[in-house]
């Protein structure tokens, strides 16, 4: 994909699902301030959130463990992309180089941002995907008038009524 049909996200937080409280990983576009959730492992949220609060294991986990192996090898992870989304699944890429060529690995999202955080790689959207999926970050925004009301409770509304192939009708 060209970089223009790209556009770089930045991990923004993880949060719950509030019916499967399954984790999401939140992208944000920091130009726009558009959001993007991503449905993921609790493996993987627990990788993530690790990383996010800096936090050290005394034995690699697995991503830690891929990482490692880069470094080993000379390699190095050149960036990530979320490139489609097809029935609610997200299907992602990591690009990287050995040796001076160029490789890209097919991935989930959940690991492939797992792997960019820990070796401080970039994070791509293809724009279809996005468009498709984005939430416009005045639907959290402030929730005057509700007493209360908390950030957690500002994803619960919004993710209540969210479907990722594009539609705000509620999912069932």
């Amino acid at each position: 994909m060209e970089a223009n049909e790209l556009t770089e996200m930045k991990v923004y937080r993880l949060v719950f699902d509030p019916q499967t409280n399954s984790p999401i990983v939140i992208l944000q576009d920091e130009g726009s301030g558009a959001l993007m959730p991503i449905w993921i492992g609790i493996f993987e949220a627990h990788s993530i959130a690790m990383k996010m609060e800096g936090v050290e294991t005394s034995r690699p986990l697995t991503h830690d463990l891929l990482s490692n192996t880069f470094s080993t090898i000379n390699g190095m992870v050149e960036r990530i992309e979320v490139v489609d989304l097809v029935d609610n699944t997200y299907f992602a890429r990591i690009y990287f180089q050995v040796s001076n060529k160029s490789y890209s690995l097919d991935s989930r999202p959940s690991d492939a941002i797992a792997l960019a955080l820990r070796t401080a790689s970039p994070i791509f959207v293809a724009n279809h995907v996005l468009e498709r999926s984005k939430i416009d970050p005045s639907e959290i925004g402030d929730m005057d008038g509700e007493e209360g009301a908390s950030e957690e409770d500002q994803w619960t509304r919004v993710l209540k009524n969210y479907n990722p192939e594009g539609s705000k009708e509620k999912l069932n």
